[in-house]
């Protein structure tokens, strides 16, 4: 053939001067022109950091050795599908392509790996190239992807199976993807491959059946009549096979029988049916595989119920059954790829494109129609599945084997916050509900006796309120009862004595009130404030209510000064300005006693556990 009738095309150099990627709209031949003009290098798996070496010279001097399979691995539509070309058509790409690389002959010759220039024919050939690099070179992914950005024109996306138009796309990466991410969980391998298998039982006449991974197999439906199931009392029961010779010794139909042969002898423990009855379940039931219907219409997705059944019942066989799982509609394509493509998402974190492109891969047509986009859809919800599970699994590992207290009572983390108990329970209160102060401190009773105080109780949170500064309860000390209203007879002035209270604890209180305030003593007697006290072992707080026309002004020193601090002492050097007062016993609700005294009180500062300065003034 004359150069001028030779028809050039695409040169992609995949391995710099040993391997090219082209498509001619002719085959080529000795005269077609080569190389063509230097294009962008791919990237290389040498680094570029490495002692660089002879360059080779061989395709310069020599013509390339060109070698196609557009006439013999072929991919077998369905209807308008097309690709990707299955493991098989790998396998003895590879086995041809080293057949071609390891010929003396070529040792200095480029190998040019041709297709024609149809779109269908550019794409399988750059696809089937960089699965060989990824899977049997271990190139990473994006080097194996890097050579192919530079086809012009770009490839054609592969299709699905169906009948409807294709709204759906898948394109090379996807596949490099998802071979690569089987290859990395440990899914997919040449090493253990048996190509005369997967080439026999692929077959209709044979079987029909595929392994997607060591654990799921896909197959289409038999059909073998009886359809029902056979109970143990019917006569037919015992003409059904119970071993692998007794299959074979039946007069089952041959791909029947390879189905159950391989099944029984490839650890197969569970089958899942997903169509409607056309054979019995117990001819696999007899020979020790649990057989289970999950029928939903054809062409349909699934529930997300029954993917959730099914991925529980699955992920219990493979990982504590350490069985297979066969996995069947009418033809173990459309609705078969749903369910084992929704578990490989939930175990391995697939992309929704990555598994069906990968099961395609391993079984041609798996996933078809409207189920490429509910495994789209629902990709991120059978991860978060896998977390959960995950999760869950983790807590129940760490919680301890044995109960270590009674299973019905609840543990409650305090957050620092002051609480009250739930509604309806027994305990006392942090602190307790004091109701009566008049015993002694040595043998005083606060409702529980001191060794039975539980810890802080828990319950419903509420506001840290500086009134409640230990959390215990308040009780006006100038009402006889909690609900009775103040009246102005009751505004005194001096400071109460509790009930039960010695005269020397009296007196300290009386020294920590005068020596907290220098105002001059107010003589009025009708609009001062009530005080209301709360003590405890540790600290005693007190607040003040404001009454009739009292105004800010009254509450702050002469001539807008601040008020004296306390200096620890008073004139007489006897009493403490502190805030804190030791005081020998808890106190609960004082009964309410008239004074003497006409001293007035200040607002207090607000800070709990201490005793703010008070200033007397004459009332307006």
């Amino acid at each position: 053939m004359s150069r001028t009738a030779t028809a050039f095309g695409n040169v992609i150099e995949y391995i710099q001067d040993r391997l090219y990627l082209a498509s001619y709209t002719s085959p080529p031949t000795a005269d077609t022109p080569f190389p063509y003009p230097k294009q962008n290098q791919s990237p290389s798996k040498r680094s570029s950091k490495a002692q660089p070496g002879p360059t080779a010279k061989g395709p310069k001097v020599h013509p390339p050795v060109y070698f196609t399979i557009d006439k013999t691995l072929l991919y077998n539509a369905f209807h308008a599908d097309f690709g990707p070309l299955h493991i098989g058509h790998l396998y003895r790409f590879a086995v041809q392509l080293h057949e071609v690389l390891g010929d003396p002959e070529n040792a200095d010759r480029g190998v040019v790996f041709w297709s024609s220039a149809d779109s269908r024919s550019r794409a399988n050939a750059a696809c089937i190239l960089a699965c060989y690099m990824v899977l049997i070179q271990s190139w990473p992914p994006h080097l194996a992807l890097a050579p192919i950005a530079q086809m012009d024109p770009p490839c054609m996306p592969f299709r699905d199976a169906g009948y409807s138009q294709a709204d759906y796309v898948l394109n090379i990466q996807d596949v490099i993807y998802g071979v690569w991410k089987a290859k990395e969980e440990g899914l997919c391998g040449l090493k253990d491959f048996c190509l005369e298998e997967y080439e026999k039982y692929e077959r209709v006449d044979m079987g029909d059946f595929n392994w997607v991974t060591p654990d799921f197999l896909a197959f289409a439906s038999p059909q073998v009549k009886p359809v029902h199931e056979i109970p143990p009392t019917s006569p037919t029961y015992a003409t059904i096979p119970s071993t692998i010779g007794e299959v074979q010794r039946s007069d089952l139909p041959g791909p029947f029988k390879n189905v159950l042969s391989h099944f029984s002898s490839r650890n197969i423990g569970l089958v899942v049916r997903l169509n409607s009855e056309l054979y019995s379940s117990t001819y696999f039931t007899k020979l020790g595989i649990q057989h289970l219907n999950m029928i939903f219409d054809d062409g349909t997705c699934p529930p997300l119920s029954l993917v959730r059944k099914f991925i529980n019942l699955a992920h219990e066989m493979i990982t504590v059954q350490k069985k297979g799982i066969a996995v069947h509609c009418k033809a173990g394509l459309g609705r078969t790829g749903c369910l084992i493509g929704a578990y490989l998402i939930y175990k391995h974190a697939f992309t929704a494109n990555e598994i069906i492109a990968y099961m395609r891969f391993m079984r041609p047509g798996m996933v078809v129609g409207p189920q490429q986009h509910w495994l789209h859809l629902n990709q991120s919800t059978f991860r978060e599945w896998w977390h959960e599970d995950t999760m869950k699994a983790k807590f129940a590992e760490m919680l301890p084997s044995t109960p270590t207290k009674s299973p019905h009572k609840q543990r409650y983390v305090s957050n620092g916050q002051t609480y009250t108990p739930p509604n309806g329970s027994q305990k006392r209160a942090a602190l307790g509900e004091i109701e009566s102060n008049g015993q002694s401190s040595m043998g005083s009773s606060i409702g529980v006796q001191e060794d039975n105080l539980p810890v802080p109780t828990p319950g419903q949170p509420r506001k840290t309120s500086k009134l409640y500064g230990n959390g215990t309860s308040m009780r006006s000390p100038l009402r006889n009862h909690e609900n009775e209203p103040f009246t102005k007879s009751e505004y005194k002035t001096e400071i109460t004595r509790f009930d039960g209270e010695t005269d020397e604890e009296y007196h300290l209180r009386q020294i920590a009130r005068r020596t907290t305030s220098r105002s001059p003593t107010s003589k009025a007697d009708k609009d001062r404030r009530a005080i209301s006290m709360t003590t405890t072992k540790t600290s005693m707080t007190s607040t003040v209510w404001r009454y009739g026309g009292e105004s800010d002004t009254e509450n702050t020193a002469p001539n807008g000064a601040r008020p004296k601090t306390p200096s620890g002492k008073d004139k007489s050097g006897n009493g403490s300005g502190t805030g804190s007062i030791s005081v020998g016993k808890v106190r609960g609700s004082p009964t309410r006693r008239a004074t003497e005294s006409k001293a007035g009180v200040r607002k207090t500062s607000g800070r709990v556990g201490s005793i703010g300065s008070t200033t007397r003034s004459k009332p307006s």
